[in-house]
């Protein structure tokens, strides 16, 4: 068995480290309760995705792909979701003490909610996996290639969670005062991922 890691890791790690809702929140939880706790809030994520990979691997994210109306169904879902949590943040802005920010503040089960809901509200995540994953699958061993693949991918995406939990804790000590922006803008940021993700169009069938 050969997989072709020369490419799929620099091309995952690509995928893991785009900006998205879910880094945007990992930036948001390390501002507002420290890297730690951004990390353990993350996790949320990844018990989502481990799901999610095997049902790619069964072959129901080809099924997600090819029916509008059950991808238009998780997608406005996960769209409205977005918009909620984005309204939720900016509001938050207007009563939290940023200064005195610390951990008990924010929920740590709130925090773990809020990223495991992100990651199943998005359509797309299984889309990933259904159309990437393929492309590095070695047919002859089919199962273990695909776990092999997998377990790669959350190792490379709790890389990236502690790359943007380190930049959120650097933004909330480079400028504590405004801390209170960082929210509203994480906010509008959400906002703006609901509505792009409304406005996107299923992915067209190979």
């Amino acid at each position: 068995m050969v997989i072709d890691w020369l490419i799929f890791i620099p091309a995952c790690f690509a995928l893991n480290l785009a900006f998205g809702p879910n880094n945007l929140l990992a930036m948001t939880h390390s501002a507002r309760g420290g890297i730690p706790f951004a990390q353990r809030a993350s996790i949320g994520r990844l018990l989502v995705f481990v799901p999610m990979i095997a049902a790619s691997a069964l072959g129901l994210g080809l099924l997600l792909m090819t029916s509008a109306v059950l991808f238009n169904i998780v997608k406005i879902i996960g769209a409205f979701y977005l918009i909620w949590l984005g309204i939720k943040l900016w509001r938050s802005a207007q009563a939290v003490d940023f200064v005195k920010t610390s951990e008990a503040e924010t929920s740590p089960r709130d925090a773990f909610r809020a990223e495991a809901l992100v990651a199943i509200s998005n359509p797309k995540a299984v889309l990933i996996f259904a159309a990437f994953f393929p492309q590095f699958v070695v047919t002859e061993a089919y199962w273990e290639s695909y776990l092999l693949l997998g377990v790669s991918f959350l190792v490379l995406e709790s890389v990236a969670i502690f790359a943007y939990a380190c930049a959120g804790r650097f933004a909330s000590r480079f400028a504590k005062k405004k801390m209170a922006w960082m929210q509203r803008g994480s906010g509008a940021m959400m906002c703006l991922f609901g509505a792009l993700l409304l406005l996107s169009p299923q992915p067209a069938r190979s």
